[in-house]
């Protein structure tokens, strides 16, 4: 299949059973799964606006073992935005996500201008939490990236997360909305 130059490429890392597939999955088909299945690596598609004509959001689910070095290269090189992801249950989880940031900024450069959310999802399981919201946020922007927490399960946030990660970039105008209506910032123009 040709590469199309209307994708928007959001790639979503994380270690294995943080949520990164519910995540995705609860966004392109609103749908969550209770039980826990890994993934080598999906690739999603969603139709969204982008630079005043429709464009494709191309989300693909990376695998949480860190097996596969050349596919997470390959991900990071052809990806526009990133999502990475930690379970707010497990600390050892946001650990796992620094040499994957350190890869982005290495294969990127320059990422003031790449969108990355950090993502601590599961905040529906606050009993169990591991890691506070002001660490996550403390990361981020040590990172200079945004933060956000999300629930798959209770779909927090999760509509949200897509919709800030369009926010982030800055290149070009991409936006969940499809249906013609016109945000009030075009309108103002």
């Amino acid at each position: 299949m040709p590469e199309q130059s209307n994708d928007y490429r959001v790639v979503v890392f994380g270690a294995g059973g943080v949520g990164k597939s519910s995540l995705v999955l609860r966004f392109v088909k609103g749908t969550f799964r209770e039980s826990y299945i890994p993934t080598i690596e999906d690739t999603y598609r969603q139709v969204i606006s982008c630079d005043k004509s429709i464009c494709t959001l191309q989300i693909t689910d990376t695998t949480g073992s860190h097996q596969f070095p050349a596919m997470q290269r390959l991900s990071i090189s052809k990806g526009h935005a990133f999502i990475l992801v930690y379970s707010i249950t497990s600390r050892q989880s946001l650990e796992e996500l620094k040499p994957i940031y350190e890869q982005i900024c290495q294969i990127k450069g320059d990422i003031e201008s790449i969108p990355i959310m950090l993502v601590g999802n599961k905040n529906d399981e606050n009993q169990n939490r591991e890691v506070e919201s002001s660490e996550g946020e403390a990361m981020a922007k040590k990172w200079k990236c945004a933060f956000m927490e999300t629930s798959a399960k209770t779909n927090h946030n999760v509509k949200e997360l897509f919709q800030e990660l369009l926010n982030l970039e800055k290149r070009r105008t991409v936006s969940l909305q499809i249906d013609g209506k016109k945000s009030k910032q075009q309108k103002r123009k």
